[in-house]
């Protein structure tokens, strides 16, 4: 009865010891008596939503903890080096915090600027102004020789398989996808753009790349991207405008003198 109350006990121990571990006052190491918390990990996890969107927390934590042990440990071993009372720590540290407020305020700017109602107008305007050009979806096989070009060709005439002969004789994958004509070099965009749909090259098509031979697969008109997929980019975008509008912003407002490198007023 009385090992039965033990275990109980310790089990009663871990458990509070895991609450504590997760919550506000949890330890995650001791370094020369100085506590990292849980909570300070917790904290610089959530500062960085690049790094919350490929992990979980708990994987975070078991990847950077040591991190956070070696840095304690280096900062225990700079102040008692006396690093925080140089002079070229403080001219340092005031540096450091004027980028963290010029970081801090445009950050802020920024967010304001790149909003819902802003990125959905900008895709608006993108799909307004959108002139549809040619796509082609094709296929090619890329050969060093016109010779080797011509051998593919012979076999396709004869019934040869389009993709089996490029798994047989193509330097890359075979297939490109849908391209419009000025993402491809002239000779081949030229060749593709000519053909008609299910078609394929009756000659070898030479580029600086070697020898294609293609297969047009399919030809429509381009339309607009979906907005799920170009989100990222409209509001990368944004963010630059932003940052544009927000220094010409604080230059239209500032009262500035500038001198060239010998004093003179500019």
């Amino acid at each position: 009865m009385k090992k039965m109350m033990t275990a109980l006990a310790l089990v009663g121990a871990l458990t509070a010891f895991n609450a504590q571990a997760a919550g506000k006052d949890g330890v995650a190491a001791i370094v020369n008596g100085k506590q990292i918390k849980v909570a300070d990990i917790k904290e610089a996890y959530n500062m960085n939503p690049a790094v919350k969107a490929k992990a979980s927390f708990d994987e975070f934590y078991t990847n950077t903890l040591d991190i956070f042990v070696d840095g304690e440990m280096v900062y225990q071993a700079a102040i008692a080096d006396k690093i925080t009372e140089s002079p070229e720590y403080a001219t340092q540290l005031a540096e450091a915090k004027k980028e963290l407020a010029r970081k801090m305020y445009l950050d802020k700017k920024v967010r304001a600027a790149v909003n819902d109602k802003a990125v959905k107008k900008l895709y608006e305007d993108y799909k307004g102004t959108f002139h549809g050009e040619k796509e082609v979806k094709a296929k090619h096989i890329l050969v060093d020789s016109e010779a080797k070009a011509k051998e593919v060709i012979a076999k396709l005439n004869d019934a040869g398989q389009f993709d089996k002969l490029a798994k047989e004789y193509s330097k890359e994958p075979a297939d490109l996808g849908y391209f419009t004509k000025e993402m491809m070099v002239p000779e081949f965009a030229n060749a593709a753009f000519s053909m008609k749909k299910g078609q394929f090259s009756k000659t070898p098509v030479k580029t600086q790349f070697g020898y294609h031979v293609i297969l047009v697969e399919d030809i429509r008109d381009a339309k607009p991207e979906d907005f799920k997929k170009i989100e990222p980019q409209l509001k990368a975008m944004l963010a630059k405008k932003s940052m544009s509008d927000i220094i010409k912003g604080l230059q239209n407002k500032a009262n500035i003198v500038k001198y060239d490198v010998s004093g003179n007023k500019l």
